[in-house]
């Protein structure tokens, strides 16, 4: 009689555990990469009463009598199902489209979120609402990330200068007419090098046609000064013979060290300076050097990559914000704000790059919203009431059997 007693409330107890899972679901519908939970019951040691026995050649098997003890939870696991994605249009708001957890530092834990909603704060590091620093990797000054390296904090500050970068080439594109005249007016063109200062100097450039399939470009300083001219040769085909390599041209600035820039006339099977018989539009488009800047804003990529865009038009790679999985996700202990520490069930974080290896791709701009169902959580709500009810009834029918057995001797 005792046993249904206790196997009831074994009952009462699962399910109120059952309703506060549901309970915490339910709070956390709107909280950003919250990942809900589901209760799994199991029965309880069972009384073997009665063991179990082989046939013989007189009697059959005796199956064994036994009786449950109730049930027990065996498992609040959590759902690692995709939430859905709210567009926030913010540069530093980012989720994951797939597997994989951001990595934050806090203090000295490392812990693990699929919550985006990461900001600058005054130091420039990129952090998650509650101080997390975001870790990745950074790139060197030439923009180019090392992941063979650990993890470290991401930081990119606004308003961060770079050197300016002399130039060394200027791109000549376009064609020069074949039908233009000897000794005939050709074409001017125009174009900002900068020198070793990060100071643009105009340089001009003069076409001028001197023989059949053979023209000489004059390079001018901003003073008119002329820096040397180079004679260029076409083929029948209207295709460039010479130079064969790139001329050099040398420009001194006052007070200024000596810039040393070729002129690229492209390569054959690609853009290139041409000599058909059409109109003239060669031109020089543009040269490899860049005056000196400031960090103006970013933009996070698919791979995690940040990009600075610089005030002189320049960008580069400044980092890489880093992903990371593990064998068993299940296996994490939930930390609050959203956050996961590993366990030994879970295994060690393996790092990488987002979308490789498994790891979701990252989509800036938005973030993962709770992947609560309240559809289904409410009808869990409606079995755990049915449970919690059916259980106290057990307690209460088993009551009035023993208050009958005591009323027996009167």
């Amino acid at each position: 009689m005792m046993r249904s007693m206790f196997a009831g409330v074994s009952g009462l107890r699962s399910h109120q555990t059952m309703m506060d899972v549901i309970g915490n679901n339910v709070a956390n519908v709107n909280t950003v990469g919250f990942k809900s939970s589901r209760v799994l019951f199991a029965d309880a040691l069972s009384q073997l009463i009665r063991g179990a026995s082989s046939g013989t050649a007189l009697t059959g098997s005796v199956n064994p009598q036994q009786v449950g003890l109730g049930v027990r939870i065996s498992a609040t696991d959590l759902q690692f199902t995709q939430g859905g994605t709210q567009l926030t249009g913010n540069a530093t708001d980012v989720s994951l489209q797939g597997d994989g957890f951001f990595a934050v530092r806090q203090g000295e834990e490392q812990l693990f979120t699929r919550a985006g909603a990461f900001h600058f704060d005054d130091e420039g590091f990129l952090v998650d609402p509650s101080g997390g620093v975001v870790q990745g990797w950074k790139a060197d000054a030439l923009g180019v990330v090392d992941r063979g390296v650990p993890v470290g904090d991401m930081q990119i500050p606004i308003g961060q200068k770079v050197d300016p970068v002399a130039t060394t080439s200027v791109s000549i594109r376009g064609n020069l007419d074949a039908t233009t005249e000897v000794s005939g007016r050709g074409r001017t063109t125009m174009i900002n090098i900068v020198d070793g200062q990060g100071i643009e100097q105009r340089m001009t450039l003069n076409f001028t046609k001197t023989a059949q399939n053979e023209w000489e470009v004059e390079v001018l300083d901003p003073a008119n000064n002329s820096l040397g001219t180079e004679t260029l040769e076409f083929d029948e085909a209207g295709q460039l013979t010479s130079p064969a390599t790139p001329p050099e041209f040398t420009f001194t600035p006052a007070g200024g060290a000596a810039v040393v820039f070729s002129l690229d006339f492209g390569v054959a099977g690609g853009a290139r300076l041409t000599q058909y018989g059409s109109s003239t539009d060669a031109q020089a488009v543009g040269q490899n050097g860049s005056i000196a800047g400031s960090l103006r804003s970013f933009a996070i990529g698919a791979d995690g990559s940040v990009s600075g865009v610089y005030s002189n038009g320049d960008s580069k790679i400044l980092g890489q914000v880093a992903v990371a999985q593990f064998e068993d996700p299940k296996g994490l202990i939930s930390a609050s704000d959203s956050r996961f520490r590993t366990s030994a069930a879970s295994g060690p974080a393996l790092i990488g790059a987002a979308g490789e290896a498994g790891r979701g791709a990252i989509q800036a701009g938005t973030l993962e919203m709770s992947n609560v169902e309240l559809s289904q959580e409410f009808t869990n709500l409606i079995l755990a009431q049915r449970g919690f009810q059916a259980n106290s009834r057990v307690i209460t029918t088993s009551d009035e059997m023993i208050q009958d057995l005591v009323n027996l001797k009167r």
